[in-house]
């Protein structure tokens, strides 16, 4: 039985206050620059807990890994644009961006990883991929956003407030990473609690704002539905590429695992900060939206897919006990 993942419920809570008591007034700068702080940080030990080995020992493999941001950074925005082409009327503007935003996004690399060595897939190559989707994400997703959301007649903001905000803090942590890197691996589970806490005050000022701005009065229940749907599309799109494209590109089995699973995933740690800098505040919070109900989905789906790849895995493993 799936347990509900905590950090959701986390999310809805942060939701929760932030729908019955938004910050406003003198506040909103307090929070605001608290965000901005926590970011930085929280991408400064990104930094530091990322082992260049790990990076280089993987980098062998450069056919899978292309494959795999290949599906992260073309295929994505293809489908996010081909839906908006198709259905541009069926959601409000501010989260058709939302959608387009988070097609752009990078890869997980906990639940990925997780994900491809529960269904008994290439780990490896899982961690390497994931790790370079984060690292390239930083430089790719600004300018996917820009190009991708100039064609709507949307905005985001400048590539000096990524370089400030995200990629300086996560060059520094990379650069101490000798001397503080072992540290931050020791105590991963308390910063992760760091990471997430982050999270947690960019979703409630960014939701503090859009509920100022009359979120709920914008947003119906149907609107809500309608955005779990369009994700769902995106996701088993994506899934049925990645699944059968592997297989006519020739991928082993592991190979294929890891590609479905690094392929599919959009983080939701990175792509909160990354719409905190890149959007207007009065657009955060219906921006982030389809990226937190995103996050669920395919947290469920893949958790059942990687539990079938295994039990498909073990059948294999004892046929060929029987044969041998």
């Amino acid at each position: 039985m799936l347990k509900p993942d905590p950090f959701l419920l986390s999310l809805l809570a942060t939701l929760g206050i932030a729908t019955l008591a938004p910050c406003h007034g003198a506040a909103v700068p307090v929070f605001q620059t608290l965000a901005i702080a926590l970011i930085a940080l929280m991408f400064f030990l990104q930094g530091a807990r990322l082992s260049r080995a790990a990076v280089i020992s993987g980098l062998t493999a450069w056919k899978l890994h292309l494959t795999i941001l290949g599906c992260t950074f073309v295929l994505f925005p293809l489908l996010g644009l081909g839906l908006h082409a198709l259905v541009p009327g069926l959601l409000l503007p501010d989260v058709w961006t939302g959608i387009l935003f988070l097609c752009c996004l990078p890869s997980t690399v906990q639940s990925s990883i997780a994900f491809t060595s529960i269904a008994r897939g290439n780990v490896p190559a899982a961690v390497c991929s994931a790790t370079a989707s984060n690292i390239l994400g930083i430089f790719i997703t600004p300018v996917l956003v820009g190009i991708v959301l100039a064609k709507q007649g949307a905005q985001s903001g400048g590539a000096l407030n990524i370089v400030l905000q995200l990629l300086l803090p996560f060059v520094l942590g990379q650069i101490l990473q000798p001397w503080i890197g072992g540290w931050a691996q020791r105590h991963k589970k308390l910063l992760s609690f760091s990471d997430r806490g982050s999270i947690l005050v960019v979703v409630y000022t960014a939701f503090s704002e859009a509920i100022v701005q009359g979120l709920w009065h914008r947003l119906p229940l149907t609107e809500v539905a309608l955005i779990a749907l369009v994700d769902s599309v995106l996701l088993a799109c994506v899934l049925v590429i990645t699944a059968f494209g592997s297989r006519g590109l020739g991928y082993s089995r592991e190979d294929e695992i890891a590609i479905v699973f690094c392929g599919s995933k959009k983080t939701l740690a990175s792509g909160v900060p990354m719409a905190n800098v890149l959007f207007p505040a009065s657009t955060v919070g219906l921006v982030v939206l389809p990226l937190m109900i995103y996050h669920q989905i395919q947290l469920f789906v893949c958790a059942v897919m990687a539990q079938r790849f295994a039990r498909t895995a073990v059948k294999e493993a004892s046929g060929n006990l029987k044969e041998g």
